[in-house]
């Protein structure tokens, strides 16, 4: 590992932190998803992210939005076709940023709630590389975020100790899986946010990244 590297290892959320999902993909699917489930129901962009930070994005299409299974199903399979015909677009500056951590040695690692086909195809698609490894939402209950599994499978498999690595999430599910685990959190501030979200993350966070720049700037601070 090279000596400059304040984190031996890099673990980052994918939408909203890595690539632009939220805007390009997710809402637009939510958006379209209601005009067929619940007509005449509307979520505006700042709620239904408060919404999808806590209680989080499943707990809010089931228990406030009362969608059944085979709702649930739809849903799924709606939001699947929008992210098959739509590669969202990087973070700007992101990119140059972690090229420079992997070549002084550092390790790059996902944990997300997209699928990985869909992370492994953006980041080949907005990076030409490829994470060193990743978590998404095939691990099922009981070992995606906001379960500590991922970052401890992580240390285990790497000889990693917590403070080796940073957690970098936009969202409260990784704050809380962060915290379980012992790892330290910065709070991506980048994406569109609501006030309420910007100040549970805030307050919350180890550090509060306002641009990627500060990303940079945290990851070489030594």
């Amino acid at each position: 590992m090279s000596s400059e590297l304040a984190f031996r290892c890099l673990v980052l959320d994918h939408d909203d932190t890595t690539v632009l999902s939220t805007p390009e993909v997710n809402y637009p699917a939510f958006l379209d998803t209601m005009k067929k489930l619940r007509p005449g129901v509307h979520y505006d962009y700042e709620t239904f992210i408060d919404y999808c930070c806590d209680p989080g994005f499943e707990p809010f299409y089931r228990n406030i939005l009362g969608f059944t299974d085979s709702e649930m199903k739809y849903e799924f399979d709606n939001w699947q076709e929008f992210v098959k015909r739509t590669i969202p677009e990087a973070v700007p500056g992101l990119g140059e940023i972690i090229k420079k951590y992997r070549s002084a040695g550092g390790k790059l690692f996902v944990v997300s709630h997209s699928y990985a086909s869909n992370i492994l195809r953006d980041w080949q698609h907005d990076f030409d590389m490829q994470p060193d490894g990743v978590y998404a939402w095939e691990l099922g209950e009981g070992k995606r975020k906001p379960d500590p599994y991922p970052l401890l499978d992580i240390m285990k498999n790497n000889g990693f100790a917590p403070q080796d690595l940073l957690m970098v999430d936009d969202l409260k599910p990784g704050l809380d899986m962060s915290r379980t685990a012992g790892v330290r959190f910065a709070a991506a501030g980048w994406p569109r946010q609501s006030r309420k979200i910007e100040e549970l993350m805030r307050r919350e966070s180890d550090y509060y990244l306002n641009t990627v720049k500060d990303l940079e700037d945290l990851l070489f601070s030594i």
